[in-house]
C-alpha cells in the first residue's frame, strides 16, 4: 500500500481525527443531558483564551510530550509499551534519589542530574519486559502492564518508609532544596505582554521539545532508526537483512522507559518540589492516545 501524500499526512489525517474526535465527544455529552455547544466553549476558553490557561496547557502538554514520545519510539519498532505509568513512576524514585541526597549549586545542574537519574530508572523499569520479550517470548502488552502494578506498590513502600520524613503523615519525600527546583517560563508570557498570575509551567517544556527534536532525528535520520522501522513494518524483511530483532527490541525499550521517565522532571521538580504518591497521574496512560 502506497504511503499517503505528504500534505495529506501532514493536514488532513490529524484534521478527520480531531473532527472525529469532536463529532464522538459530542455524542456522549449529548447521551448525558448536556450541551456540547457549551462544553467545548469552556473547554477551548480554559485552555487556550488567556495566558493563565495556556501555562497550565503547556504545562501538561509538556508531560504527555515524554510519554507520548515513550509509546511513539515501541510503536515504530511493532512494540506496544503499555508500561509508561509505571516507568515514569520509577523515573520520580530517580528525581527524588538526585534531588534529596546531592546538594545541588544550581538548577542547570540538578536537571542533568536528575534527568540521568530518571531516565536511568526509568530504562531499568522497561528492560525487564524487554528481555522477557526479546528473550523468553513473553509479550509486551501484557508484561509493562503488570509491571506497572509493581511499579506503583513499590512507590507505596519506599514513599512510606525510606523516603518519607520523620513526622509527615503524608507519602511523600520532604521537599527538594532551592538548587533541586526549576524556574518557571512564566516571564515568556510577560515578554509577550500576557500577564499570568502563576502557573507550574517550567525550564522542562523546552527539554521536552529538545527530546522530541532528538527522536525525530534518531528515528528518521539514523541507521538504528531504519532497522527500528524496519523491524515494525516487517519482522520477515528485517530478519532476512539481518537486523537482530533481539537487539532491536531491548535497545528501543530502554529509550522508550527512559523518555517515560523523564516526565517525573515536570511535575516534580518544576511544580510540586517532592516526589508524592499521585504525580504520574495516569499520564503514562494519556501518552498512548497522544
Amino acid at each position: 500500500m502506497d504511503r499517503l501524500p505528504r500534505w495529506a499526512d501532514l493536514a488532513l489525517v490529524p484534521f478527520v481525527s480531531l473532527a472525529l474526535a469532536a463529532i464522538i465527544s459530542a455524542l456522549v455529552i449529548i447521551a448525558i443531558g448536556q450541551d456540547p455547544w457549551e462544553a467545548i466553549t469552556v473547554m477551548v476558553e480554559g485552555s487556550l483564551m488567556n495566558a493563565y490557561g495556556w501555562g497550565y496547557t503547556l504545562y501538561y502538554a509538556t508531560s504527555f510530550i515524554f510519554t507520548g514520545l515513550a509509546v511513539t519510539v515501541a510503536f515504530h519498532a511493532g512494540l506496544f509499551n503499555i508500561g509508561g505509568e509505571g516507568q515514569a513512576q520509577l523515573g520520580g524514585l530517580g528525581v527524588a534519589l538526585a534531588c534529596l541526597f546531592i546538594p545541588w549549586p544550581h538548577w542547570s545542574l540538578a536537571l542533568i542530574g536528575a534527568a540521568l537519574g530518571a531516565a536511568a530508572f526509568g530504562a531499568a523499569w522497561a528492560a525487564i519486559p524487554a528481555y522477557l520479550q526479546a528473550k523468553r517470548g513473553s509479550h509486551i502488552v501484557i508484561t509493562t502492564i503488570m509491571f506497572n502494578y509493581i511499579a506503583g506498590s513499590l512507590m507505596v513502600f519506599m514513599l512510606n518508609g525510606p523516603l518519607k520524613p520523620l513526622g509527615s503523615m503524608a507519602p511523600q519525600t520532604r521537599p527538594f532544596e532551592v538548587g533541586a527546583q526549576l524556574p518557571k517560563l512564566n516571564w515568556i508570557f510577560n515578554l509577550l505582554g500576557a500577564n499570568v498570575r502563576s502557573s507550574p509551567l517550567n525550564i522542562t517544556f523546552l527539554l521536552a521539545l529538545l527530546m522530541a527534536f532528538l527522536i525525530w532525528l534518531l528515528i528518521w535520520r539514523t541507521k538504528f532508526g531504519y532497522e527500528l522501522r524496519t523491524l515494525g513494518y516487517s519482522p520477515k524483511a528485517a530478519r532476512y537483512a539481518g537486523i537482530s530483532e533481539k537487539r532491536i527490541t531491548i535497545l528501543t525499550m530502554l529509550i522508550s522507559g527512559a523518555l517515560a521517565g523523564m516526565m517525573a522532571l515536570n511535575p516534580t521538580m518544576g511544580d510540586q518540589h517532592n516526589v508524592s504518591l499521585d504525580f504520574v497521574a495516569g499520564e503514562g496512560f494519556v501518552g498512548i492516545a497522544v
